[in-house]
């Protein structure tokens, strides 16, 4: 039994419920939003409950009293009369051993539950599939302190019971890319350790580095030098208590944007030196666009363009006709904007429906697309080049792609996502399956931070990159094709995508972004809780939990560059 703390509160203007009910306590008792409490109910059964508030009274009946009782505002006078105080603690019910959910009893026994308590308390006990997603402390900084791991059900993050997993905070101190790849480093860990894992459980990671080079050195280890001594130490052990291995990712692979070796302008922030290292490896690989391949994702060059009279459409349409006299037989990008130049310039006839304006328009994005090095005409695979679609198409069993886009520009980066996004989507509808060397895992995890940029809810309904993603998210479950999703504002993501994501990580945020629709369904204190986050701390909702969960999670194990 734990320690006995306190007794419930049951008034005329303050009922207990089904769903709440409040109890006094010591008013120097340590409890916190999130702790678990324990409280005798009916036929001998226990009512477990999760902490939402706590507030301090006395008997003073207004601000006033406690005014005068101080010599009228004398702070340096103690106060003559005692005045009784005491904390109440407002709780939700989360679970009933016995399920007896009527409403707990006034004066009922309150006590501090222990770690096998809180387990059966929070749905964390016996959970199948267990993937480890963090730790959470109870009572913290008292003797009663519980630390404890949090596992979910991974099928209700990979599929097949439920996907997606949408990751919101402010820059920085949310850590929402760490928490990604500590959830992917689990994922990994699970499946290298499991022997008796079959093809039906395979997974593989497509992850995009957005930022710098935050993400190009994953299968190196952390040397923790801008740390504090004892730092390495403390972050192996926490990995270790989580069941998790202390190394890096492991088979992992690098594709960057080609880039011709006699420009000054390069398109990684990987130096040179690491490059050739990564080529040496055999470990990385520059990736080409090819017009005779890959002429099919025109069309994500226009994702940001609002197409309300659907003419880029057509364009397109028209650009994709095998039997179309204008642009048969052109096979390089240079040859098709040969094409387009003549075709805006009116020098040939126009198909009826499309007008000049819309040709000049339509050359007008194409070309500033094109001017990369990365639009070639053919690829040298003895130089470690690949067209990122067939390279794609090799993933394997726990297999890492890291797909490095962080110096493209916007529009170049969309293009990239999106033909990413239709190859995996293809792969997994089996289009490529009379390849012999094709095998794909029976999931892939796609990661991609800042989803604001794709899916807001200003991007034009037209976007073909908009269209996958709500693809991923509405079918994707069914085909295996996950997505890991980062924004610093959650608010601005199209409802339909946040809302088929079954597991949700909030991390810390502005009080404008808390007071947003997205966050009325949590309770109050602890929408003002994520406005104080400490760098690390999560708050997890998924459908294995009975209720929101504060978790942390370690530093990364893996490389981390200084910013």
């Amino acid at each position: 039994m734990g320690k006995l703390i306190g007794r419930v509160l049951a008034t005329e203007k303050y009922p207990t419920t089904m769903d709440k009910f409040c109890f006094w306590t010591d008013q120097d008792l340590r409890l916190a939003a999130f702790d678990v409490i324990k409280v005798e109910h009916i036929n001998g059964s226990f009512t477990f409950g999760v902490v939402e508030n706590i507030s301090h009274i006395t008997d003073a009946q207004s601000f006033l009293t406690n005014y005068i009782s101080s010599d009228f505002g004398d702070v340096n006078v103690e106060e003559p009369t005692l005045r009784v105080g005491m904390n109440y603690v407002e709780a939700k019910v989360s679970f009933n051993d016995s399920n007896w959910y009527t409403p707990v009893h006034n004066n009922a026994k309150v006590y501090l539950a222990t770690e096998e308590e809180i387990t059966f308390a929070l749905g964390l006990r016996g959970i199948k599939n267990p993937l480890v997603c963090g730790s959470l402390k109870m009572y913290e900084g008292t003797q009663d302190e519980v630390n404890l791991p949090v596992h979910l059900n991974s099928k209700f993050i990979l599929g097949p019971e439920g996907a997606h997993l949408n990751i919101s905070g402010i820059s920085g101190l949310a850590s929402k890319t760490s928490y990604a790849m500590f959830l992917m480093k689990a994922i990994q860990d699970q499946h290298i350790n499991d022997a008796d894992e079959n093809d039906d459980d395979s997974v593989a990671f497509v992850i995009f580095n957005v930022k710098g080079k935050d993400l190009m050195a994953i299968d190196q280890a952390n040397e923790f030098l801008d740390e504090e001594d004892g730092t390495r130490e403390k972050v192996l052990a926490e990995y270790d208590a989580l069941g998790l291995s202390t190394e890096p990712f492991k088979h992992v692979r690098y594709l960057i944007p080609y880039s011709d070796k006699g420009r000054a302008k390069r398109s990684t922030y990987l130096d040179r030196d690491e490059e050739e290292s990564y080529v040496r490896r055999k470990c990385l690989k520059k990736y080409k666009f090819i017009y005779g391949e890959d002429k099919e994702s025109i069309e994500m060059m226009f994702a940001n363009i609002d197409d309300t009279t659907m003419t880029m459409d057509s364009i397109i349409s028209k650009v994709l006709d095998c039997d179309d006299s204008d642009f048969k037989g052109i096979e390089t990008w240079g040859e098709f904007e040969d094409k387009l130049a003549e075709l805006r310039a009116g020098g040939r006839k126009k198909d009826g429906s499309i007008t000049v304006q819309s040709w000049k328009k339509f050359s007008r994005v194409f070309h500033k697309a094109i001017q990369d090095d990365m639009f070639a005409n053919r690829v040298n695979y003895e130089r470690a080049e690949c067209r990122l679609a067939e390279e794609l198409k090799q993933i394997g069993n726990n297999d890492v792609y890291v797909i490095d886009v962080a110096k493209l520009g916007e529009d170049k980066q969309a293009f990239v996502f999106g033909d990413v996004i239709r190859t995996i989507y293809n792969l997994k509808l089996g289009e490529f399956d009379d390849e012999d060397s094709v095998k794909p895992p029976a999931r892939i995890v796609v990661f991609i931070d800042e989803l604001n940029k794709y899916a807001s809810k200003d991007s034009p309904k037209t976007s073909p990159i908009m269209r996958q993603i709500l693809d991923v998210t509405e079918r994707g479950r069914s085909l295996g094709v996950v997505l890991f999703a980062a924004e610093q504002f959650r608010s601005n993501i199209n409802d339909r995508v946040t809302g088929n994501c079954a597991t949700h990580a909030y991390g810390r945020t502005n009080s404008i972004e808390t007071e947003t629709k997205d966050y009325k369904s949590l309770p109050s204190t602890y929408r003002n809780m994520l406005t104080r986050l400490e760098q690390g701390d999560y708050l997890i909702q998924n459908p294995v939990f009975r209720t929101l969960l504060k978790i942390r999670f370690p530093k990364p194990i893996y490389k981390q560059f200084k910013q």
